[in-house]
């Protein structure tokens, strides 16, 4: 089983996932756009939105987000994209160097809200919100920390 974050952008998603792929050293990019699907000749997109990402996956270190846009036509049926702090993507990566350097990509125009740091919790964390409003937390070893509060509390 795998839990994987999704995010919905107002029109950037293709550049969303052209920062994320850098930043993260994707190795596979799947995407489809609005206009590589058949129109409903009923109801067919607006021009300016054809171009939109519909779906879309990035896979990298053993991990996927997927991402789309969500059109000015659907909002009747989606509502309104709030950017805010309601997705948060974690990052456990026990190789220290690699979550420093996807830490350090993702920081670029972003916002660093707390440096990657030894912590009671972890050798190496740290939180971030980057440019495009999406928070970030990494870790290096979650699941020991984990482990060693659950086997104390018995």
């Amino acid at each position: 089983m795998s839990a994987i974050a999704y995010l919905n952008f107002d029109g950037i998603a293709e550049q969303v996932i052209d920062f994320y792929s850098e930043a993260l050293n994707v190795h596979e990019v799947k995407k489809v756009k609005f206009k590589d699907l058949p129109q409903d000749p009923n109801y067919p997109l607006p021009e300016s939105e054809l171009n939109m990402i519909m779906e879309s996956s990035i896979e990298f270190a053993g991990g996927k987000i997927m991402m789309s846009d969500i059109v000015p036509s659907m909002k009747a049926v989606t509502g309104e994209l709030m950017k805010g702090n309601n997705v948060l993507i974690s990052l456990v990566i026990d190789d220290k160097q690699t979550l420093e350097e996807y830490f350090n990509h993702l920081a670029v125009g972003g916002k660093v809200t707390m440096p990657l740091s030894n912590t009671p919790w972890s050798s190496c964390f740290g939180m971030l919100v980057d440019k495009f409003g999406v928070s970030w937390k990494f870790n290096s070893d979650a699941d020991k920390f984990l482990d060693r509060v659950i086997s104390n509390k018995q």
